[in-house]
């Protein structure tokens, strides 16, 4: 019997001690390991799997921590982070106070960049060859891994623009498997399809274009080759690029076969790869699925109706619409930027541009929100799905600085549903005749509230009136006033303690404009306001509310909940919120107090 040789490495000194011919041994106990632990204890499956063999045959290579490993979003990490120096905590990967999702420079030398957003890799790879050559240090190598879906984003292909004008000493690995979170999408996939395939001739390599010294397409899953090459490319000065090809997944059938679902699974069965059905009966719907088969609705009603997602038509849920009218449904690959003034493009033409983004990748199109959509007063209607706390993946992906960050930007209507109804209802009314300006609609990942939601509902669409606040609950000393879904914490709450006559509950799904009317009858009505938010206190509707009072004279107490000053790391939602006191149990301790 074999031993075990992962038991023996816990960090990449010990793995350059191992002879080449043991290191496939090492690959399958590797996948193994990563198999057992996230079948357990969910997390990002498919793109470790992917590079088990570039993993090891890096750390192999190159003298890491000394010599500089980035990886770009991240999702592929696990096996490096299995092999320097986390083996044995792995098993709290993406837990509250354990072992991070991605690659985060605070818990550990290995980690040479923090990532989390993608396309980010090669730039801080060039950044740290730059600096090393000002230091005098010329034999220090700097190596991106960067995947096909992230490469094709605006910011990847700046990065190689730069280095292909510099002598930096920087080896960039794309690591092709042809396939994000979805498949990837656009002309640059075609066109590594093409290279893959033996079908684009050499003369006409864009990489080789840009001043790189291309090789590849070799096997990422061949060890010897990939180190034969890996030790070739150490003594090549300058810009490099190496092109390798890989299988999504590979190691777990199920995994390979059905690259999207099992790029997070969730818990599985790590013998057969058969993922654990949760029972969805009588659960309330997600979010995104409310988003996606309302808009599907409304678009076979009004062919002016255009959905656009970048690279994330499953986690959004506009996939419904892109199987159904693939005509009017985009996905853009990874290019946020794109997307925004692709959708202004439309709104400028009389379409009705619905552009789903995530909350937190919304950040990565901040120009264009300003200078190409709010500017020119375009009624694009943003839809952030996974604001608020988002849980595991932590602080990379929270959806928490959205309000504080649009609220700034003139002529954007800023709406936050508290339910099912009022985001269908929302979706709804953007799409009539009434709409002159840019919206941002933004609701939380995961479930709503709602268990009998369903596309009856379609049925019943209700016109939301820009601007109207709602009452919730009566009340005589104390004002609560949340805004979106947060708001089902504070109804929760309030139940627990039988509905106290002292408290009153508001409903402000608008952001911005606010409903001053019924703002002044609270600060007039009531002896202390609180308010509360799944977002950054700093700048929030919180900020709003007392900037509102501070104009207007108004000397009431009012306290502000929600996101404090700080990035907040990886653990459950209840967690984060229990941190934030701004789950349940905290805002019983609250009004308790009142």
């Amino acid at each position: 019997m074999k031993s075990n040789l992962l038991s023996g490495i816990y960090n990449p000194v010990d793995l350059r001690l191992l002879k080449e011919e043991q290191l496939p041994q090492l690959a399958q106990e590797l996948r193994d390991f990563i198999i057992d632990i996230v079948s357990v204890k969910e997390g990002h499956l498919g793109a470790s799997l992917g590079v088990v063999e570039l993993t090891i045959a890096l750390h192999y290579v190159f003298h890491t921590p000394e010599d500089l490993l980035v990886w770009d979003v991240g999702h592929q990490a696990y096996g490096h982070k299995i092999l320097t120096e986390r083996r044995e905590n792995f098993h709290t990967n993406r837990q509250l106070g354990g072992v991070s999702g991605f690659p985060k420079r605070e818990e550990s030398i290995y980690d040479a960049f923090g990532v989390g957003h993608s396309s980010t890799s090669i730039s801080a790879a060039l950044g740290m060859a730059i600096a090393s050559k000002l230091k005098g240090d010329f034999n220090k190598q700097h190596i991106a891994v960067i995947g096909d879906a992230s490469i094709a984003s605006g910011m990847a292909f700046e990065g190689l623009n730069h280095a292909g004008v510099t002598d930096a000493n920087i080896l960039v690995i794309l690591n092709d498997n042809a396939i994000g979170i979805d498949p990837s999408v656009g002309a640059l996939k075609k066109y590594l399809t093409a290279v893959k395939n033996g079908k684009n001739p050499k003369q006409n390599n864009i990489i080789k274009s840009l001043n790189f010294d291309y090789s590849g397409p070799i096997d990422g899953h061949d060890l010897r080759t990939l180190i034969k090459e890996l030790n070739r490319l150490k003594k090549i000065k300058g810009p490099k690029f190496l092109h390798i090809v890989t299988t999504k997944g590979k190691g777990l059938q199920q995994a390979e076969e059905n690259q999207v679902k099992y790029h997070a699974p969730g818990k599985f069965d790590a013998s057969t790869g058969e993922i654990h059905l949760k029972s969805e009966e009588n659960l309330p719907p997600k979010y995104q699925d409310v988003f996606g088969l309302t808009i599907l609705d409304l678009a076979k009603k009004n062919e002016k109706i255009i959905g656009i997602t970048p690279a994330m038509p499953s986690g959004s849920s506009l996939k419904f619409m892109m199987d159904e009218l693939p005509d009017r449904a985009f996905d853009v690959g990874i290019a946020e930027q794109h997307a925004v003034t692709l959708a202004a493009g439309m709104a400028t033409q009389g379409m009705i541009v619905y552009c789903n983004i995530y909350s937190t990748f919304l950040q990565r199109a901040y120009d264009q929100v300003i200078h190409d959509v709010a500017l020119q007063n375009l009624p694009v209607i943003f839809c952030l799905d996974r604001a608020g706390l988002v849980g595991e993946d932590g602080a990379t992906h929270h959806g928490v600085f959205d309000i504080a960050y649009l609220r700034a930007i003139p002529n954007i209507i800023i709406y936050a549903p508290i339910n099912e109804i009022a985001l269908q209802d929302i979706l709804y009314t953007v799409q009539l005749a009434s709409l002159n300006h840019p919206i941002a609609i933004r609701y939380p990942r995961g479930r709503g509230v709602l268990p009998n939601w369903g596309r009856e509902n379609f049925a019943n669409y209700q016109e939301i009136t820009i601007g109207k606040a709602n009452c919730l609950k009566n009340g005589t000393k104390t004002a609560v006033l949340s805004t979106g879904t947060i708001g089902n914490n504070v109804i929760a709450a309030l139940n627990e303690l039988e509905n106290p006559e002292s408290i009153a509950h508001y409903d402000f799904p608008f952001i911005k404009p606010l409903d001053n009317d019924l703002l002044d009858k609270t600060l007039t009505s009531f002896d202390h306001i609180i308010t509360i938010e799944d977002g950054s206190k700093i700048g929030g509707f919180g900020s709003a509310v007392l900037e509102y009072a501070t104009a207007n004279n108004f000397t009431k107490k009012i306290e502000i909940l929600g996101i404090p000053d700080s990035f907040i790391e990886h653990g459950t939602v209840i967690e984060q919120q229990h941190f934030c006191k701004i789950d349940v149990k905290s805002l019983v301790n609250l009004f308790q107090r009142l």
